[in-house]
């Protein structure tokens, strides 16, 4: 039901804040042979426990008009009016995976429990996993599907467990390895007014590469495309016509946010030989929208979409069904993408509640002061993850900080990748802090995750190769790049081939020339150690020691080093 007093605003922001390109694409007939009907299915994807309305708008270049939008207040009013329009109470909401994991603060703080109270609010039916959904490892994931307290923090709030999420994740391509069984259900059958939809979920087979690889060591990751084929012949042998995969993968365009200019791989290669029995795509992954068609394998049309990020776009796809066949009839079902305008869509009673009970909590140690920096420092993991930035180098500077005494690792060089970099320090304040000041939820605004800092023997050799992979053709992200400490520099020749960007006899340390031979004492996150983001060099490292949990580390890097500024570039390119 459309909540009292936001339907006449509501309505005119689809029509107003919908592009003149979405509103004139063509919508060719469809040729079913019975009776048809149409449902609503409401997706998104990337909500990473962004419950607060504190996000920028969306890159100029997708949202020219620069329209603030997104917070879990405006995302359930949005979806509220949304499903208002829908035929007959028709609908759905899904998603394509990573609601939870590399979380702001007020979420993340709390093992995102506030963030799977939103979505429970918010209505959500159905979500495939995502790889930050594995970011603690595969236990706490089933926790956050079953319910139960944390098994360190305990309950939050007294006599009152947390309660599980209401809608099901699935994991369609994740299998134990013990025996061979999915770690959550791979398909869930909805039934609308009579007709069944089948969903697929999945999150993309290179998941072990972008979490901690021993949270992950109990599942198998498969192949995308032979899942879903093989899920959609066992929907279909169960008489299950209409089949929606919510594939937590993407790729890059560059129109705006509903549009579909120059589609990117990996999704437009998935989207090609994905079998034919799937009738539409839901991605994720890549914080990108679009509304694309892309022919299956069979040359017809399929709509393939993305909802950016942080609950600031749904896409509103009109699956049209023939009641005789049961099937889709492409022609006829369309898609759009739907800004989430903060102004059109005003909060939402429920939601506010749920978020002042969780600031409540989290208030007194949110505002407390623990740094100070005198210039913008900038460089987070929304920008490009694959150049050296200021910000992954001060990271990498707190790592140095955390393991160079000798008792604590004798580091001589750190390294952080710019992805696991999730905010950056612009002079501006953020909460209610004066400028300058860095409070205890930027810094852990900055690094989410709860890796442990690991120190470890590298050759000189072993140093370069972990260098080189900063580019790995295969990988989803090609280029991911890593912040390195101070008195660690090195040359990059990116016109170089692939194994042989570092320039020889580039790397210095503390301005003497490496020694590819020599032995060093290298720190990082768990993380990176053992092997994510595809840094597998990491994994030939000796001699390791354990350090503090990474947000520990840099509140106490942040304390001892008043006055920061922006590290100068330390990587020399060519």
């Amino acid at each position: 039901m459309l909540r009292a007093g936001i339907a006449a605003s509501a309505l005119a922001a689809l029509v107003a804040g919908t592009p003149a390109v979405a509103k004139d694409r063509p919508t060719p007939q469809g040729k079913g042979t019975g009776p048809q009907q149409s449902v609503q299915i409401l997706s998104f994807n990337d909500y990473h426990g962004h419950i607060e309305a504190t996000d920028p708008p969306l890159d100029e270049e997708l949202d020219p008009s620069q329209t603030p939008a997104g917070g879990a207040e405006h995302l359930a009013s949005a979806l509220d009016a949304l499903r208002a329009q829908a035929p007959k109470g028709r609908s759905l909401t899904v998603a394509a995976g990573d609601l939870i994991g590399g979380s702001t603060f007020l979420s993340g703080l709390f093992h995102d429990e506030p963030a799977v109270e939103t979505l429970n609010a918010m209505g959500l039916d159905v979500s495939s996993v995502g790889n930050h959904e594995f970011d603690e490892g595969t236990e706490e994931l089933l926790r956050m599907q079953e319910g139960g307290c944390h098994p360190e923090d305990g309950c939050y709030f007294e006599n009152d467990p947390y309660g599980g999420a209401d809608f099901q994740w699935l994991a369609a391509n994740v299998v134990k390895k013990d025996d061979g069984e999915t770690l959550l259900p791979g398909t869930s059958v909805k039934k609308v007014a009579g007709m069944k939809i089948g969903f697929i979920g999945m999150t993309l087979e290179d998941t072990p590469t972008l979490v901690n690889p021993a949270g992950v060591a109990s599942v198998d990751f498969l192949d995308e495309v032979e899942t879903a084929n093989a899920q959609a012949a066992a929907l279909t042998k169960q008489g299950v016509e209409a089949i929606v995969v919510l594939l937590h993968e993407g790729g890059y365009q560059s129109g705006t946010y509903d549009e579909c200019v120059g589609i990117s791989d990996p999704i437009k290669t998935i989207a090609d030989t994905m079998t034919a029995e799937v009738d539409a795509i839901v991605t994720g992954h890549t914080h990108q929208p679009y509304v694309c068609d892309i022919p299956d394998p069979a040359g017809n049309p399929r709509l393939v979409t993305s909802a950016a990020s942080y609950g600031q776009v749904v896409t509103e796809t009109t699956l049209v069904i023939d009641r005789r066949t049961k099937d889709v009839v492409r022609g006829a079902s369309s898609a759009q993408n739907h800004l989430v305008d903060r102004a059109a869509f005003p909060a939402d009673a429920e939601q506010t509640a749920i978020i002042e009970k969780w600031d409540a909590l989290a208030g007194p140690l949110a505002a407390q002061v623990v740094g100070t920096h005198t210039e913008p420092i900038l460089g987070d993991s929304s920008g490009n993850r694959g150049i050296e930035t200021p910000m992954a180098d001060l990271v990498a500077d707190a790592i140095l900080f955390g393991t160079e005494a000798p008792g604590d690792g004798g580091a001589q060089i750190s390294l952080m990748n710019v992805g696991g970099v999730r905010e950056d320090l612009p002079l501006e304040p953020k909460y209610e802090e004066a400028s300058g000041e860095i409070t205890y939820a930027e810094a852990y605004d900055i690094a989410p995750f709860g890796n442990l800092l690991v120190s470890m023997d590298l050759t000189g050799a072993q140093v370069k190769a972990v260098l080189e992979q900063q580019f790995v053709p295969s990988r989803s992200r090609q280029y991911l790049a890593l912040g390195v400490s101070e008195g660690f520099s090195y040359t990059w020749d990116d016109s170089r081939p692939e194994g042989d960007k570092v320039v020889a006899d580039s790397m210095t340390l503390d301005g003497q020339p490496m020694s590819l031979d020599a032995t060093y004492r290298v720190s990082t996150l768990n993380f990176l150690a053992e092997g994510g983001d595809s840094f597998t060099a990491f994994t030939e490292g000796t001699n390791l020691l354990g350090g503090p949990e990474d947000l520990a580390n840099l509140v106490d890097f942040f304390e001892a080093n008043p006055g920061l500024t922006a590290p100068e570039d330390r990587v020399a390119g060519l």
